[in-house]
């Protein structure tokens, strides 16, 4: 019998990516809560969905939390203790968890780090996608799917701390006062089914819950159009509080951080030529609601 070697990727490759609540010790605060959670909303006869409208949060979101691997936020647990009868219960948590927000940063691969540091204060984010769903955008199970078919292949361990760092990092859309967002992607990756039907169809409806966002333009680039102003791949453009707005895009695993004033007022132009070109923001709703359908 022949056995075929697998050759896996390990933490020890590169610096663990954490969530907040691991690097500050505070995993038990966030576990709990999210086991509260979840017996309040089971009591309530709620499911993750029906409770998730009713909060403002998608389905995966609310499954994080009540998991423990996504920071419950204090304007969610005001409005579900009201929501779910929890008589104060989840109120009294709240100074607990805005003290964990206060000193928690979120953890990346070294490589990473920059990048993450700069995403953690922007005030506006514009990214072109191609190839692959933009991480910000992706369900937990889109993640699941893309971490684990992953080659080299990675340890179970390592998947699910970086599907609990990739929604860590969603938070962003949560902010107060919002993020500027504008986010074209390839036709195509509307119609990759990442992860088979079930997961697809998640997360084409995480596009309609995105793009539904009153600080969110959400675009498709179609792929009848005869003319293409960037046939170079993905780049992400931001612009940290306070700071000249910088370009960031990875090819392979291979990260890039721009600051150069030029190259980044280059990719700024025609990042605008893109969404000219691309579908306007309801038409690429309409689509996805279409293709909803058909599943």
């Amino acid at each position: 019998m022949r056995v075929r070697a697998v050759a896996y990727v390990t933490e020890d490759a590169e610096r663990k990516p954490e969530t907040p609540a691991e690097e500050e010790g505070t995993t038990g605060l966030f576990t709990a809560l999210g086991k509260m959670l979840k017996r309040l909303r089971e009591r309530a006869g709620l499911t993750q969905k029906q409770f998730g409208e009713l909060v403002g949060y998608g389905p995966d979101a609310i499954s994080a939390m009540e998991r423990g691997v996504r920071i419950t936020r204090p304007e969610l647990l005001e409005k579900a203790d009201d929501i779910l009868n929890a008589g104060g219960l989840l109120k009294d948590a709240i100074p607990e968890v805005e003290e964990t927000m206060r000193r928690a940063r979120t953890r990346h691969p070294e490589w990473y780090q920059g990048y993450a540091n700069l995403e953690n204060v922007a005030v506006s984010l514009y990214d072109y996608s191609t190839m692959g769903v933009l991480g910000l955008l992706q369900t937990e199970n889109h993640a699941r799917a893309v971490f684990t078919n992953r080659y080299l292949p990675l340890d179970e361990a390592t998947i699910e701390r970086r599907v609990a760092d990739r929604l860590s990092r969603q938070q962003l859309f949560e902010r107060w006062p919002p993020v500027e967002c504008s986010f074209v992607m390839e036709e195509a990756l509307l119609e990759r089914s990442i992860g088979g039907p079930e997961v697809h169809a998640g997360q084409l409806q995480r596009f309609l819950h995105i793009g539904n966002m009153r600080n969110v333009q959400l675009q498709v680039m179609p792929t009848r159009s005869p003319n293409h102003p960037c046939l170079g791949g993905s780049f992400t453009l931001l612009t940290p509080k306070g700071k000249e707005q910088v370009r960031y895009m990875e090819i392979q695993g291979y990260p890039r951080l721009i600051t150069d004033r030029e190259e980044v007022r280059v990719l700024a132009a025609r990042f605008g030529i893109i969404r000219a070109q691309a579908l306007t923001p309801f038409e690429p709703l309409a689509l996805i609601e279409k293709m909803l359908e058909t599943l």
